[in-house]
């Protein structure tokens, strides 16, 4: 996998003469840019595609248990950039394994909660829906379940899924159907999965309520 910093990927030094505008980077115009970013966004400042991509950020919230020092957490994180989500939550420890986020957390807002406790509170201060993503006993089909329009997204960790405190603090539960012989996919593979919902339900869908 490669990451910011390659060679191979990305554009090298704009030919002379320079785009002009505030968005643009000098380092960028002059070395290259190497960055993991879409072709609108080359040669632009972080700062500016940040600026941007909060034009149009999608009313959805994704948080994910920091409880082991998950791996998969820069795999959730990549996920919620490629969607836009309005922000990720690190809940628990707030030193994560940032390496499977291949950069992309520099252009989300990322914020820490001590538990899901806390994490519920700011979620319904904002008025937004808690909803753990785990087959659980009790968990409803994610498949025909219409996710709220404003809501918080919470994964568990990798193996163990949604802790007894978060399972408790969220206001609705969903499952990922599954049909092979193994007990659980991959928590980057269900974050995808789940986001991926919801941006159908709410993006795609040209019903008035979800406009």
């Amino acid at each position: 996998m490669l990451d910011e910093r390659s060679d191979d990927v990305g554009v090298g030094p704009h030919p002379l003469p320079w785009p002009e505008g505030p968005a643009y980077d000098e380092d960028l115009l002059r070395d290259g840019d190497r960055r993991n970013v879409v072709d609108r966004y080359r040669y632009w400042s972080v700062e500016a595609i940040v600026a941007d991509l909060d034009e149009t950020r999608h009313p959805f919230h994704v948080a994910i248990e920091n409880l082991a020092h998950d791996f998969n957490i820069g795999s959730v994180v990549r996920t919620a950039n490629a969607f836009n989500a309005a922000s990720v939550h690190v809940v628990g420890r707030r030193r994560w394994n940032r390496r499977g986020a291949m950069v992309t957390d520099r252009y989300l807002h990322v914020a820490y909660d001590d538990d899901a406790t806390s994490l519920a509170e700011w979620a319904h201060g904002e008025g937004l829906v808690l909803v753990g993503v785990d087959n659980l006993p009790g968990s409803v089909p994610l498949e025909t379940t219409d996710l709220p329009r404003g809501c918080v997204l919470l994964f568990g960790q990798e193996g163990t899924g949604l802790s007894e405190t978060a399972r408790a603090a969220c206001d609705l539960t969903v499952s990922v159907a599954q049909y092979g012989s193994t007990r659980s996919i991959n928590v980057g593979a269900a974050a995808a999965v789940a986001m991926h919902a919801w941006i159908r339900r709410h993006v795609f869908d040209q019903s008035p309520d979800s406009r």
